[in-house]
C-alpha cells in the first residue's frame, strides 16, 4: 500500500478517566486520532465507563465513530475471596460494546467489579463473565493479560487453556491482543501468540497500548505518575512506564511494527465495524409516582394544587388560575407530572415528620405549582418570579429542583426514598476533583523536585479568582508571563502543568446528588462502591442527558438552627412561632440587618455582607434578594450604583422608559437572569421560551449565539412568508442605537447575573434567621451553638458574641445543664455533652437521676445516685475539672483530692448491701460515707483554665489572656481573627479576602497550643503550633534557624507575641510563617533590673546568678542594664523568678544595694 493509505483503528486507549494513570484528555485525543486518519476509535479506561459518554459525544461532534469499551481486571479465582493466598492474581482484559445488549452487560461486568468484587481493584471473575458476554468483544489486552502473563512465566498450556476459555465464551468476538512498546518480553509475547493464534484458530488484534497523545507527552505523563505515586522524578525506585512508545500511533507507524501478520491490522478495522452502539439522549427514565389504579396522576396534582391555591391566598383570582392551569399545561405536555409528584410526596413525608425543610432553592421558587403544592414557600407572583426560568417548553431538559433539609435529618428523607422507590433504583452521584490551575502548578513542582518556595512563588502567581487556568493566568498577570518567558526552570514546570491541568484525580460522592430511575440502575448507568455508598460512575450532568432524574437533598445547618430555636422558644416562653407566617415586612428586623448586625443571619454574617448591609441599608426583602445578588464577584462591580440609587431614586436614569416598569425594583440596575429574560420579551417582543435560551447563551457566553440574538433584538425576525416571528425593538419605537445598548449592558451583565427564584428562596431564610435573633437572640445563639459544638473555634466565637450582647454563658453544671446548650433565666447553659469523656449515657443517667430524685446535695450523693455502670472516675474528673460541681461549693482542688476514693467507697458500699435491703430504699442513704475535704489551696487560675480547655476545647470561667488585654493591644498591631477571617454558621459562603493579605508582616500574640516539634530532612528542629488570641486562633510555622533561637519560648501554654509573615495558601487557612518570637509580658507587671558596668561582663554575670536563680523560678522579667552602652537585655524565659525577699538580699550582696531594683 502507498504511504499513509494504510487502516487501522486504536481498540485501546487509556483517556484521562483512567485516573492519574493517563494523561490524553479526551477532545485531543479525538482530534489527533482524525488528524491521524481514523475513522473510529475505542475508549477503555482501566476498570471504569467514567469517560464514556463524554468520549461518545466528543466523537460524533468531531465525526468519528466512537466505540464503548473498558480494560477491566479478571480475578484469578472467585471474585469475592478477598485475601492474599496467592492465587488472587489480576489480569486485564479488554471489553468492547457491540450492541445494546453489550452495553448493559458492560455495566453490569464494571458495576459488580466495583461493588461486589473490589480487592485493590474492581475484579470479576471467569463465572461472572461467562453470563454476561454476550454482546462483547473481548482482546486479551496487555503484558497483564492472562493469556500474555501465563506465557511470560512459560506456563503456555496455562495460556492456550485461558485462550480456549475465553474463545469458548465470546466465541469469534475473541481476539489474541499483540502490542510493541520496545520491550523485549512483548516480542517473547508476540512470538507465542503468533503461534497461538495459528494453532488454536484465535485471531489476532494489534493494538498500542495509549497514555498519552503524542510521543513528546512521555514527559508530563511520566510525571502524572509521580503525582500518583507521591514520588520526585529523581527517585529510582518508583512506577515508570517503561519507555516512550505509549502514544497514539499512526496507522502507518502500527504497519511498520507489524507488517509480518496483516491481518492483525485489518482485524481492527473488522472489530470497529461490529460495534455499533448509540446513547438515547434525554428519553425519559422517569419513575412512576404510585397512586391507586385508575387514579390520573394530572387529575390527582391539579387537585393538590388547586387546594393549595385556596390555601396560600386570601384572594384567588382568575389571574392566579391562569398562571396555574398554564404551568399545569406545561408540566403534562413535558412529561413531568410525576416529578413533580415525587418531589410533593417526600417534602409532605419530611413536614408530616417534623423535619425542617427550606423555602425552595433554584428557580424552581418560580413556579406557583411548587408553591401551592408546598415545595417551595416563596409567592413566585410576589417577588415576579418566573416559571419559564425553571421549565421551558422551548428546550428539552430536566426540571430541577433542589431541596433543603435540616442538617441533622436529611438522611431520614433519603431512606424514604429509597424505601419507597427501591434501593437498586435510587443512588448518590458521583464527583471528579480535578487538578486545577494552582493546586496542579504545586503538584508538577513536587513531583519534578523542585524547592518548596520556588513552587510556591510560581503557584501564588496565579490570581485567586473562579475557574481560572494557567492560560488566562498568563494573559492576566504580566508577572507570571515575564516569570514564563524568561526563567527556563519555570517555563518548564508551567507547560508540563498546562497539559496535565484540569485532568480528574479523583472521584468523590456529590454532596446532595441523588438519582432516582424506573428500574434498577445498571440497566441505564454503571455504578461504583465509594466508601460506604454505592454511587453512579457518571456525572450529574450526563444523568441528566441520558434521561434520568435526579435531585438534590441538601442538608443545611441553618434549618436544624431554626428548628431548635423555635423548640427552645416554645419550651422556654411558651411562645409558638410559625415561621411560614412571620411579618415580612417587619421594619425593626430591617433596622437590625442596616446596622450590620448580621451575626448568624443566613448569607449575610460575614464582615463584608455586614458592612455591605450597613451601606445598603434594606428596607424589605426585595433588597435582601437584591443584597444576594450583587454580593458576589463579578455583580460586586454594581453594589455602588445600586446603592447611589436606592439613595436617590430621583437622579435614576432609563436611556427608555420601556425599562421602567422592569429594573424599578432593582433601581436601575441589572441583577437578575429573569430581568434579562424580561427586558427581551417586553422590548423585544420574544416569547417567554425564547427569551430564556438568550439568557442561558449570555451565561454560558455563547458569543456567536448572543451576536445572532443582538440581531434578532434589535431587528426582528421575519419568516420566509413575511410573517413577523420576533417584532424586534425597532418595531417598538426603540432607536437601534438605544436597543444595542440595552444589549450590550445584558451582555456585560448576564455572564453573571443571579437567579432571582433561589436568591429570594434565600432571602427568607435570612429573613428567618435575622427575625429570631432580633426578637429571641438568646433561644437563637444557643440553637447556633448546639449546632456548630465540634468546633471549638466557632463556639469561641458564638460565646464571644453572646456575651457582647449581654448574654451570660453559665459554665456546664450536673444540677442545671442537659446535653446541649439551653436557656436559663435569659442566659445560655453550657451542655455536658461538650465535655470530654462524658457521653450520652452518662448524661441521660445523670438528667434521669435528677428528675427523680431531685438536684445532688454533694459528691457522694452523685455518686450514689449514679448508675455506676455509666460512670468512673475518669468521667467524674472530667466533670470536675470543667467546673461542673462548683455548685457544691467546694473547691476543684479539693473534689479532685477525693473523687477516687468516694467512688470506691460507694462501690464498695453497694456491695455490702444486699440486692433485697436496697429496693426498701431509693437511694443508699449509708451515713458510713462522709467526705473529709483536705485543707488545700484552689489551683491557680492558670490552671483552672488549662483544665477547661483540656476537657472542652474552650477557657470557660475566663481568658488566661484577659489580663494581658491592654498589652496585647499596645504591643501587637493585628488580630488573629483579621489573618483568619470571621467565622460563620455555613461553611460553603463565598470566600470573603481577609483584610490580610499573602506576605504581610504582622505582630500577633497569644498563648500557645498544640506544639508539636519535628525533625527536617537536614536534622534539625522545627516546630507547628497554634496561637490563640482573645479574637480568633491560627496555625504559626517555626523554621529551624528561628527555632534554635527561640526554642525555649515555644512550649504549650506559653505566652508570645510573634512578628512574621502571613501564608495564604488555597484551599487551606492562612498561617503565620514566624520571624521573631519574645514572652508577653504585662506593661503594667514587676520587672528585675540589675545594673552592671558594660557588655563585656555580660556572659560572666549569667554565669554567676544563673545557680541563684534554679531555686526562685517565677514569672517576673529580669533585665540586665549596662551603665555604659545604656542598653537592657532581658534573660530567657527560663531564669525569671518570682519576687522574694531572700533572693532579693543575695542579689543586693552580689550587686549592690542601688544597682538592683524591681519596679
Amino acid at each position: 500500500m502507498d504511504e499513509g493509505k494504510h487502516k487501522w483503528v486504536s481498540l485501546h486507549q487509556h483517556t484521562e478517566y483512567s485516573l492519574l494513570d493517563s494523561s490524553a484528555k479526551i477532545p485531543e485525543l479525538i482530534a489527533r486520532a482524525k488528524e491521524l486518519g481514523m475513522d473510529s476509535m475505542a475508549i477503555t479506561d482501566h476498570g471504569v465507563m467514567y469517560g464514556c459518554v463524554e468520549f461518545y459525544k466528543e466523537a460524533k461532534a468531531q465525526g468519528i465513530k466512537p466505540i464503548i469499551g473498558c480494560e477491566i481486571y479478571v480475578s484469578q479465582g472467585d471474585m469475592t475471596i478477598k485475601q492474599n493466598n496467592g492465587k488472587n492474581e489480576n489480569y486485564h482484559l479488554v471489553l468492547l460494546v457491540k450492541n445494546e445488549e453489550g452495553y448493559h452487560n458492560l455495566m453490569k461486568i464494571v458495576s459488580t467489579a466495583s461493588i461486589k468484587g473490589f480487592y485493590y481493584k474492581p475484579r470479576v471473575d471467569h463465572n461472572y463473565l461467562k453470563d454476561h458476554s454476550e454482546g462483547l468483544i473481548a482482546l486479551s489486552a496487555c503484558m497483564s493479560g492472562e493469556v500474555q502473563s501465563n506465557i511470560l512465566k512459560g506456563n503456555i498450556s496455562k495460556a492456550e487453556e485461558t485462550a480456549l476459555f475465553y474463545k469458548n465464551i465470546f466465541k469469534d468476538g475473541f481476539y489474541l491482543e499483540i502490542q510493541y512498546h520496545g520491550i523485549a518480553d512483548q516480542l517473547k509475547i508476540n512470538k507465542q501468540l503468533i503461534s497461538m493464534s495459528n494453532k488454536l484458530n484465535i485471531p489476532l488484534v494489534a493494538t498500542n497500548d495509549v497514555h498519552y497523545i503524542k510521543k513528546e507527552d512521555y514527559r508530563a505523563h511520566d510525571i502524572l505518575l509521580c503525582i500518583q505515586t507521591a514520588k520526585t522524578v529523581d527517585e529510582e525506585d518508583r512506577m515508570k512506564y517503561p519507555s516512550d512508545e505509549f502514544y497514539l500511533k499512526s496507522p502507518d507507524e502500527m504497519y511498520d511494527m507489524f507488517s509480518n501478520v496483516p491481518e492483525s491490522l485489518e482485524n481492527t478495522i473488522k472489530i470497529a465495524e461490529q460495534c455499533n452502539f448509540d446513547y438515547e439522549f434525554h428519553k425519559s427514565k422517569l419513575p412512576k409516582f404510585p397512586l391507586p389504579e385508575d387514579t390520573d396522576p394530572y387529575e390527582y396534582m391539579k387537585d393538590l394544587c388547586y387546594k393549595g391555591l385556596y390555601r396560600r391566598y386570601e384572594n384567588v383570582t382568575d389571574k392566579l388560575k391562569d398562571r396555574l392551569e398554564y404551568e399545569l399545561g406545561t408540566i403534562k405536555k413535558m412529561g413531568y407530572v410525576d416529578y413533580f409528584l415525587i418531589v410533593w410526596d417526600f417534602i409532605r413525608f419530611a413536614r408530616k415528620n417534623g423535619i425542617m425543610t427550606g423555602p425552595g432553592r433554584g428557580s424552581g421558587a418560580g413556579s406557583i405549582v411548587a408553591y401551592t403544592l408546598g415545595i417551595t414557600k416563596v409567592d413566585p407572583i410576589k417577588y415576579n418570579l418566573i416559571f419559564e426560568r425553571f421549565l421551558n417548553p422551548e428546550r428539552v431538559s430536566m426540571p430541577d429542583i433542589d431541596s433543603d433539609f435540616c442538617y441533622e435529618r436529611r438522611g431520614e428523607v433519603i431512606d424514604y426514598v429509597v424505601e419507597k422507590y427501591g434501593k437498586d433504583s435510587v443512588s448518590q452521584i458521583i464527583t471528579f476533583g480535578t487538578m486545577a490551575a494552582k493546586m496542579c502548578i504545586r503538584d508538577v513542582g513536587r513531583a519534578m523536585n523542585y524547592s518548596y518556595g520556588e513552587v510556591d512563588r510560581i503557584a501564588k502567581m496565579i490570581p485567586s479568582v473562579s475557574n481560572i487556568t494557567i492560560d488566562k493566568a498568563l494573559e492576566m498577570n504580566p508577572e507570571f508571563k515575564e516569570a514564563y518567558d524568561s526563567e527556563p526552570r519555570t517555563k518548564e514546570l508551567i507547560d508540563i502543568a498546562r497539559a496535565l491541568e484540569g485532568l480528574p484525580r479523583h472521584t468523590s460522592t456529590h454532596a446532595a446528588g441523588v438519582v432516582i430511575a424506573s428500574e434498577p440502575l445498571v440497566n441505564y448507568v454503571p455504578l461504583q462502591r465509594n466508601e460506604d455508598n454505592i454511587v453512579t460512575q457518571f456525572t450529574m450532568n450526563t444523568l441528566e442527558e441520558l434521561g434520568l432524574l435526579k435531585m438534590d437533598f441538601l442538608g443545611l445547618r441553618t434549618l436544624t438552627v431554626l428548628r431548635d430555636a423555635v423548640e427552645m422558644i416554645k419550651e422556654d416562653k411558651g411562645i409558638e412561632i410559625d415561621l411560614d407566617t412571620i411579618d415580612y415586612d417587619d421594619k425593626a428586623v430591617y433596622n437590625m440587618i442596616g446596622e450590620g448586625k448580621t451575626v448568624g443571619v443566613f448569607q449575610l454574617e460575614s464582615p463584608g455582607f455586614s458592612s455591605f448591609m450597613k451601606e445598603l441599608n434594606p428596607g424589605s426583602l426585595e433588597d435582601i434578594i437584591a443584597g444576594i445578588s450583587l454580593y458576589r464577584p463579578g455583580p460586586m462591580a454594581e453594589i455602588p450604583k445600586y446603592i447611589k440609587n436606592k439613595n436617590n431614586p430621583e437622579g435614576i436614569e432609563y436611556i427608555t422608559p420601556q425599562l421602567e416598569h422592569i429594573l424599578s425594583v432593582t433601581y436601575g440596575c441589572i441583577v437578575y437572569q429573569e430581568q434579562v429574560m424580561q427586558i427581551v420579551r417586553d422590548l423585544a417582543g420574544y416569547s417567554m421560551g425564547r427569551s430564556d435560551l438568550v439568557r442561558r447563551a449570555m451565561s454560558k457566553k455563547k458569543h456567536h449565539v448572543m451576536e445572532e440574538e443582538r440581531h434578532n433584538f434589535v431587528y426582528g425576525i421575519v419568516d420566509e412568508n413575511g410573517e413577523i416571528q420576533v417584532p424586534g425593538c425597532i418595531r417598538n419605537g426603540i432607536s437601534e442605537k438605544i436597543a444595542n445598548d440595552i444589549f450590550d449592558s445584558m451582555i456585560d451583565f448576564a455572564s453573571y447575573a443571579f437567579n432571582k427564584s433561589h436568591a429570594a428562596a434565600y432571602a427568607v431564610v435570612a429573613f428567618r434567621t435575622a427575625y429570631l435573633m432580633y426578637y429571641y437572640p438568646t433561644e437563637f445563639t444557643a440553637a447556633m451553638l448546639n449546632s456548630v459544638k465540634g468546633d471549638s473555634e466557632k463556639v469561641a466565637y458564638y460565646i464571644r458574641f453572646a456575651k457582647s450582647i449581654g448574654i451570660e454563658i453559665l459554665p456546664p453544671s450536673i444540677n442545671e445543664s442537659y446535653t446541649k446548650f439551653t436557656v436559663e433565666n435569659g442566659n445560655i447553659r453550657f451542655g455536658l455533652s461538650a465535655i470530654k469523656n462524658v457521653g450520652e449515657n452518662v448524661i441521660d443517667s445523670i438528667v434521669r437521676s435528677r428528675s427523680k430524685h431531685g438536684k445532688f446535695k454533694d459528691l457522694v450523693d452523685f455518686c450514689s445516685s449514679i448508675d455506676l455502670n455509666a460512670i468512673n472516675k475518669r468521667v467524674v474528673e472530667s466533670l470536675i475539672k470543667a467546673g461542673a460541681f462548683d455548685c457544691f461549693g467546694v473547691l476543684r482542688s479539693q473534689l479532685i483530692a477525693v473523687h477516687e476514693k468516694v467512688i470506691d467507697s460507694v462501690i464498695n458500699s453497694r456491695k455490702r448491701n444486699i440486692e433485697g435491703q436496697i429496693s426498701l430504699f431509693s437511694q443508699i442513704e449509708d451515713s458510713s460515707i462522709r467526705i473529709r475535704y483536705p485543707s488545700i489551696q484552689e489551683f491557680k487560675k492558670i490552671d483552672m483554665l488549662t483544665m477547661e480547655k483540656e476537657m472542652t476545647g474552650l477557657y470557660l470561667s475566663g481568658h488566661p489572656l484577659d489580663e494581658y488585654a491592654r498589652t496585647l493591644n499596645l504591643q501587637t498591631d493585628t488580630k488573629i481573627s483579621d489573618i483568619v477571617g470571621r467565622k460563620t454558621l455555613e461553611d460553603n459562603n463565598f470566600v470573603e479576602e481577609t483584610k490580610v493579605k499573602d506576605g504581610d508582616r504582622v505582630i500577633v500574640g497569644g498563648i500557645l497550643s498544640e506544639v508539636s516539634k519535628k525533625i527536617t530532612k537536614n536534622n534539625d528542629m522545627m516546630a507547628f503550633a497554634k496561637l490563640e488570641d482573645l479574637y480568633g486562633i491560627m496555625e504559626i510555622i517555626v523554621f529551624a534557624k528561628v527555632f534554635q533561637r527561640f526554642k525555649s519560648l515555644i512550649e504549650d501554654d506559653y505566652m508570645v507575641i510573634v512578628k512574621g509573615r502571613v501564608s495564604v495558601r488555597e484551599d487551606e487557612q492562612p498561617k503565620l510563617l514566624c520571624e521573631t518570637i519574645e514572652p508577653l509580658v504585662r506593661i503594667d507587671t514587676e520587672k528585675l533590673y540589675i545594673l552592671i558596668e558594660d557588655q563585656n561582663i555580660l556572659k560572666e554575670t549569667l554565669e554567676r546568678i544563673k545557680p541563684i536563680f534554679v531555686n526562685f523560678k517565677g514569672n517576673i522579667p529580669v533585665y540586665l542594664c549596662t551603665k555604659k552602652e545604656r542598653k537592657k537585655f532581658r534573660l530567657d524565659r527560663e531564669l525569671w523568678i518570682k519576687s522574694d525577699l531572700e533572693l532579693m538580699s543575695l542579689l543586693r550582696k552580689r550587686f549592690g544595694d542601688n544597682n538592683v531594683k524591681i519596679i
